[in-house]
């Protein structure tokens, strides 16, 4: 999505992380996603590098000019991405183990995670920004991921202003919505 907004060029290969593809491998030791690799072969891993890279490239397409929205919009990405990080966390504690060993005080502690940082942008939703910052990009994806991995925990009850939100980013920007995760 970042790559989309800031009119970069990029082909998209899905990859099944967990059977620790070669190429993802090869461009990342840790095997984790997502990863940018350059024409010239560089890998660039982590999505905060990524959208760092992305934006230098862009001459800022992501991040807004002014030292204190820039740092908003650092903040709300570093927010979206630690949401992620717990639910991944979730999700990996069900899937690597069987269901006798799977610790629910860990599986608690993350969905907490999940919970204040879904009542926090629910009270302190960003403004949608006739071009989305980085920030506002890895909210929508975070919310995406929510779905795709929680949709049955009904984690928009009591959640109307992020509901509506993520509505409205919808309407706004249908070209970034097509490349949001899907099931």
């Amino acid at each position: 999505m970042a790559a989309k907004q800031a009119d970069m060029d990029i082909e998209i290969v899905k990859v099944d992380a967990n059977a620790e593809p070669a190429l993802v491998l090869e461009n990342n030791p840790l095997g984790k996603i997502p990863v940018l690799i350059l024409e010239d072969g560089t890998s660039i891993f982590d999505s905060r590098a990524i959208t760092q890279y992305l934006a230098r490239a862009s001459k800022n397409k992501l991040f807004p000019r002014s030292a204190e929205k820039r740092l908003e919009a650092e903040r709300l990405e570093a927010l979206a991405d630690g949401l992620c990080d717990a639910l991944l966390a979730h999700v990996y504690e069900r899937r690597m183990r069987p269901e006798e060993k799977v610790h629910q005080p860990w599986l608690d502690k993350q969905w907490g995670k999940a919970v204040r940082a879904l009542d926090y942008f629910n009270e302190n939703a960003p403004a949608l920004t006739k071009n989305p910052t980085v920030g506002i990009i890895a909210l929508r994806a975070a919310l995406a991921y929510t779905d795709l991995r929680f949709g049955d925990t009904k984690w928009e009850k009591g959640r109307g202003k992020l509901k509506s939100w993520r509505t409205r980013f919808d309407k706004r920007y249908p070209e970034l919505v097509e490349l949001l995760p899907q099931a």
